[in-house]
């Protein structure tokens, strides 16, 4: 039986919008620990990460990056909340909030494998440093903090930079990459399956190719899901919409390929935010991503 621990991380300091605080709340209250165990999984939850609330001094001076102190402390208590998980033999399964909780989920996962390789399911590429953001929030950072870019309280978690490497990194569903993102990608070779992309060769080819690439010299894949990757239309709940997303069909299926594969060992969902939502159907929709990711199927 796989075993699997939750943790919640309520961030809503990694970026402007309030509400996505909530997203764990809303991700448990549709059904997921019920929906896991109903696939006989052994799961524990052991409730949400305690985030501090910025003051007046919270911001050194020398920076731009929004409540910095904050967002790199309760990024340090979930890094060693998933180290903890994997030295019990578990498989992290990690609720946001902002996805400036990736920081914190990557030292944690990272320090366990050589080669660690990263699905980063996303309309945004997450590459951002305080010199290439046009607003320093922190979750449009977490994948470049990750590979050791940006700044030392962020990329210094859990005591080792970096966490990742350019090469074992894929990006799914991208559709808004600002500039100095883009130079980023080209000049480390990140792959990044576009919305062109996904368009052009089909879901199916794009999960096939990804799903080879990350498992190439990698010991452990990490996915990393955005509900933001999916279309406004069927995630409507996220901080930072961009329309022509990944449908919800195509998401589902992305899903169960994964499954199939049986490569990842660690799994995060965020930005889930329900104070922007219709009836918590995002999270509700992520449930339902997590089904698929954790080997429902139709028959």
């Amino acid at each position: 039986m796989k075993k699997i621990s939750i943790v919640g991380v309520p961030m809503d300091l990694g970026q402007m919008r309030r509400g996505v605080d909530m997203g764990p709340s809303a991700i448990r209250y549709a059904g997921i620990v019920d929906r896991l165990e109903a696939l006989n999984y052994d799961i524990e939850d052991l409730g949400d990460i305690e985030i501090g609330r910025p003051t007046k001094k919270s911001q050194p001076g020398d920076s731009n990056l929004k409540n910095l102190n904050e967002v790199a402390e309760a990024n340090e208590k979930l890094a060693a909340s998933v180290d903890n998980v994997i030295q019990n033999n578990r498989f992290p399964l990690i609720f946001g909030g902002d996805h400036s909780i990736a920081i914190g989920t990557l030292a944690g996962v990272a320090k366990h494998y050589e080669n660690l390789g990263v699905i980063w399911y996303d309309a945004h590429g997450d590459l951002n440093t305080s010199d290439t953001s046009p607003s320093g929030n922190i979750h449009g950072m977490p994948l470049a903090v990750s590979l050791g870019i940006g700044h030392e309280q962020l990329v210094n978690i859990a005591g080792y930079q970096p966490k990742i490497k350019p090469e074992n990194i894929v990006i799914i569903g991208a559709r808004s990459l600002d500039e100095g993102e883009k130079e980023l990608i080209r000049e480390k070779g990140i792959k990044v399956y576009t919305m062109h992309e996904i368009d052009r060769m089909g879901m199916t080819k794009v999960m096939e190719e990804a799903i080879e690439y990350v498992s190439k010299g990698t010991d452990g894949v990490h996915l990393s899901l955005d509900l933001d990757g999916l279309d406004p239309h069927d995630a409507p709940g996220v901080g930072t919409p961009v329309l022509g997303g990944i449908s919800y069909r195509e998401s589902h299926l992305a899903m169960e390929m994964l499954a199939e594969s049986d490569i990842l060992t660690s799994a995060e969902f965020v930005e889930v935010n329900p104070i922007l939502d219709d009836k918590n159907k995002t999270a509700t929709v992520a449930v339902a991503l997590m089904g698929s990711l954790f080997g429902e199927k139709l028959k």
